[in-house]
C-alpha cells in the first residue's frame, strides 16, 4: 500500500492514514488544528504530534471558551510545562486566537461556516505526483491568512494556513499514488 512519502514513522503513518486531509467540520477540532499548526512554526510536525496529548491536557482539550479566559497565571503554568513548546509568544497567541475564534463563531454561527466558506464547502482536490510538487502556500492560503490576521489572529501566516488547510481536508494534497488520494 502506497502512502505519501512524509508519513515515515508509526505516529506519522497513523496521523496520515486516519486524519490528514479528511474534511473536518467540528469547530473544536478545527481550533485544535489551527493552534497546533501555529505551534509547529519553525519545528517539525512530528515534534508537535508527539506532544499532542500533552497539548490537549495543557490547553483544556482545545476548548476555545476556556482558553479565552486564561490569565497570566495560566501563561506561567504553561511556560513550565515541558510537554508543550514553551514559547511565550505561541502560548499568548493561543489565548488570543481563542478569543478571535469565538468572535468568528459569533459572527458566522460557527468557525466551520467561516473557514469552509473560502472554498464554497467543497474540498480542493489537487493532483500532485510527488511531495516536491506541493507548494508551501497558495493564493487561497494567502487570502485566509490575510483575513485571519485582519481579525486579530497570530501565528497564521500563509504557510501555516496552508498546512491547516491540508490537515483539515480543505485541500486534498495526498500525492496521486497514495491510497488516501481517492478517498
Amino acid at each position: 500500500m502506497e502512502r505519501c512519502k512524509w508519513a515515515k514513522d508509526d505516529l506519522m503513518i497513523i496521523y496520515h492514514d486516519n486524519e490528514w486531509g479528511i474534511p473536518v467540520h467540528d469547530d473544536q477540532k478545527l481550533f485544535e488544528m489551527l493552534i497546533l499548526e501555529g505551534a509547529q512554526a519553525g519545528l517539525s510536525w512530528s515534534t508537535i504530534l508527539k506532544r499532542r496529548q500533552t497539548y490537549r491536557k495543557a490547553f483544556s482539550n482545545f476548548n476555545p471558551l476556556k482558553i479565552s479566559k486564561y490569565t497570566q497565571k495560566d501563561v506561567d503554568r504553561l511556560l513550565k510545562d515541558g510537554g508543550i513548546i514553551r514559547n511565550r509568544l505561541k502560548i499568548q497567541s493561543t489565548i488570543n486566537n481563542a478569543k478571535q475564534f469565538l468572535a468568528i463563531q459569533k459572527e458566522f454561527g460557527s468557525f466551520d461556516t467561516y473557514i469552509w466558506g473560502f472554498v464554497n464547502n467543497k474540498p480542493i482536490k489537487n493532483n500532485h505526483r510527488k511531495l516536491s510538487d506541493i507548494p508551501p502556500s497558495t493564493p487561497l492560503s494567502d487570502r485566509i491568512s490575510k483575513d485571519l490576521k485582519r481579525r486579530g489572529f497570530n501565528f497564521v501566516g500563509s504557510t501555516i494556513c496552508y498546512a491547516f488547510m491540508q490537515a483539515v481536508g480543505i485541500t486534498n494534497d495526498h500525492t496521486a499514488n497514495c491510497f488516501r488520494y481517492k478517498k
